[in-house]
């Protein structure tokens, strides 16, 4: 009989004990695969998504924030930049591009971004990698909508379809909105969908500006008519008015012109950010005046100004302590399996002992016998980091469809072979040292006193 057979009839004798300590170790080895996979492929994820803008212009409180809710979608901006601010910082340097956005309405609660066609034709979403249609066109007109790659896949449309806008972010994205509503007077028609680009912005909505503007101008009007008649004093006016706070527009849209571009006014032609590109003739670097339009836009109070690629910066050198604190919990998991099997044949050594003195009865040498119980905890620590490759698939799985339907960010991440070979080296080697103190138990198993017959 080989020493292998011997070994896995040891196991299954324990069958269920050893199949309890081999998922600890395939659980603790997955989470730290899988923390190290998601590290390097979040960090990857945010700097793809910053696109090719130099800066972005916001009123948010400050410029992490501005890149998180401008360029990542994770919240609607708070305040507008207004018309005289957007026609000055348009004025104020020879921007190579200048791509103004509206941000905070939303379909389905995937965010809807209002802005120019420059936007498909000036602002890579990735740096290099310009947009592409996978169907359709951008659009050219008032309430056309374009949808990026995942959310015509969430919302299942296609081209031609009809949708209706939530004016507001909607409940998922902060809780309930009680100001959220949907605009059925006007509906937007799907003219393109865009080719995945690995961004957030495959889970937005773009439009046009002017059609953003319609909406909000249409909501001002609504607020104007009820405050008149409200002061007009009428019982059934207010009566019909107070519906209308519950955003129920039926009771008067055929007696209302619908709102035209020329209703506008500069009250209604707000954004929330700008994003800005300074002429370069390397696509990838940044020009040399960009450091100074930096500094110059800075001086202003009334904006937020903040340079997108060295925010994502920031924001991982915030959360490297956090890194570091799940790695240090990963490892110290790991450790726990390996001190569980330590235990697990510790323990199974005072049932084992009558086996090993027959074993020695047989041929078998003290250092046969040390060899075979290191090899058990060893098998059982290679079983449990290979299974830890499938546990770590789970894991990444399950974490990036909550990361892309919680905050819109696409991630990718990859099993790196050299972190798979290490953790699988390393979490074998673990479990031979645990194996190292029932080995040396097994050694020095007394033949005669465990002959001795039973009862």
């Amino acid at each position: 009989m080989s020493d292998l057979t011997i070994v896995l009839r040891s196991l299954r004798t324990r069958a269920f004990s050893s199949v309890v300590v081999v998922l600890l170790v395939a659980i603790s080895a997955g989470l730290l695969l899988a923390i190290l996979s998601l590290r390097n492929a979040g960090k990857d994820a945010f700097e793809r998504g910053t696109g090719n803008a130099h800066l972005l212009v916001s009123k948010d409180g400050s410029p992490l924030v501005s890149v998180l809710n401008g360029i990542f979608y994770a919240n609607p901006p708070k305040a507008p930049i207004d018309t005289a601010k957007l026609a000055e910082l348009r004025a104020s340097f020879p921007w190579a591009m200048f791509v103004p956005t509206a941000i905070g309405d939303s379909y389905r609660t995937m965010p809807v971004v209002a802005t120019v066609p420059e936007f498909f034709s000036k602002f890579e979403p990735v740096v290099g990698e310009p947009w592409s249609f996978a169907q359709g066109r951008a659009f050219d007109k008032n309430f056309e909508i374009v949808l990026g790659s995942a959310a015509a896949r969430e919302a299942g449309l296609g081209i031609g379809a009809k949708i209706v806008l939530t004016h507001g972010s909607g409940k998922s994205r902060e809780g309930v909105d009680e100001h959220a509503h949907e605009h059925n007077e006007y509906q937007f028609e799907v003219v393109g969908i865009l080719a995945p680009t690995g961004s957030p912005h495959d889970r937005a909505l773009i439009t046009s500006l002017e059609s953003c503007w319609i909406l909000h101008a249409h909501d001002r009007r609504e607020r104007e008519e009820s405050h008149a008649n409200a002061d007009a004093g009428t019982a059934a006016k207010d009566a019909a008015h107070d519906h209308d706070h519950d955003h129920d527009h039926a009771h008067d849209e055929a007696h209302e012109p619908p709102i035209t571009p020329a209703d506008l006014t500069d009250a209604d032609r707000m954004v929330t950010g700008v994003l800005l590109r300074l002429p370069s003739r390397d696509s990838a670097g940044a020009p040399p005046a960009l450091a100074q339009q930096y500094d110059r836009l800075r001086r202003d109070g009334s904006i937020t100004v903040a340079l997108p690629a060295n925010e994502v910066q920031r924001l991982f050198d915030i959360v490297s302590s956090i890194d570091v604190l799940f790695l240090a919990m990963a490892a110290a998991t790991l450790v726990s399996s390996g001190v569980a099997i330590l235990l697990s044949m510790v323990n199974s050594m005072s049932e084992r002992r009558r086996q090993i003195a027959i074993l020695r009865v047989l041929g078998a040498s003290r250092t046969r016998i040390f060899w075979l119980v290191l090899t058990e905890s060893t098998l059982v620590g290679l079983v449990g980091a290979v299974s830890g490759v499938m546990v770590c698939q789970v894991v990444l799985f399950l974490a990036t469809q909550w990361l892309r339907s919680a905050h819109g960010l696409v991630i990718a991440p990859s099993l790196d072979a050299r972190s798979a070979v290490l953790v699988a080296m390393g979490t074998t080697l673990l479990a031979a040292l645990a194996g190292v103190v029932p080995s040396v138990l097994a050694y020095r198993t007394s033949v005669a006193r465990n002959l001795r017959p039973l009862g």
